[in-house]
């Protein structure tokens, strides 16, 4: 009844919405004078309902990038224990990455930590974040360059990130080759949402000489497999 009223319930009385859902008039009011005290609706004008101040409230408090980390977490541990990797969750806020996950052995030592900010062009999160923006925003986004080198192998140019960036979206993920800092590897791979958005990355990170890590190749099946499971765990969450 409340997912009804919202839909319509501005345009459209309660008699008429409850013949929709087969449900005695009756009830339906009695069930809208509910959700009405307890904030979920408002009435507006006669026989009218819109969302309410609680419903609006719960509302504010949605951080839907959030969500997508919650839903990702237990997946995520599980995929650096069998990895031997650093493996992290990002979200783009403006410009820059905001890491909402790190896990994984030798988690402390990786420069990186929860809640932080770090620019986007350089990593492989970030790369994935920018790839899949809106064009309009892409562009808007290259057009601030050119770019801080962080190490030689930063990618500075516009010109050259807007390649980059075309391959990223081309072949589904992105690597950080020692962009970010010396002898530091980074595969990440994006998230969706049940629309089709890409509001996260997640990726796996290794020292180029470290032992006893998977190949690339497999780390990369291995991000690829978390990410279907974390999209499919926010299907079902939101009923889709």
């Amino acid at each position: 009844m409340l997912e009804a009223v919202i839909a319509e319930g501005s345009s459209r009385s309660i008699a008429s919405i409850a013949r929709d859902l087969d449900v005695p008039v009756a009830t339906a009011h009695r069930q809208v004078a509910s959700l009405v005290a307890d904030g979920y609706l408002a009435r507006q004008g006669a026989g009218f309902h819109v969302a309410g101040p609680r419903l609006l409230r719960l509302l504010g408090q949605l951080d839907e990038k959030q969500v997508i980390a919650n839903c990702a977490a237990p997946l995520l541990h599980r995929l650096a224990g069998t990895l031997r990797c650093v493996v992290q969750l990002g979200t783009l806020e403006g410009d820059m990455v905001t890491y909402r996950i790190k896990t994984g052995a030798g988690a402390g030592d990786l420069f990186t930590r929860v809640g932080m900010q770090l620019e986007a062009y350089c990593s492989g999160i970030g790369k994935v974040l920018l790839a899949w923006l809106p064009e309009n925003d892409r562009e808007a986004y290259l057009a601030t360059g050119p770019f801080p080198a962080l190490t030689a192998r930063t990618i500075t140019a516009p010109g050259a990130l807007r390649q980059e960036l075309a391959r990223v979206r081309e072949q589904g993920h992105a690597m950080d080759d020692g962009e970010i800092a010396e002898g530091l590897q980074c595969l990440a791979v994006p998230i969706r949402s049940p629309d089709g958005r890409v509001l996260a990355a997640i990726s796996a990170s290794r020292s180029a000489a470290q032992g006893g890590a998977p190949p690339l190749d497999v780390i990369l099946a291995e991000i690829r497999v978390a990410a279907a499971g974390i999209e499919a765990v926010l299907a079902d969450l939101l009923g889709v």
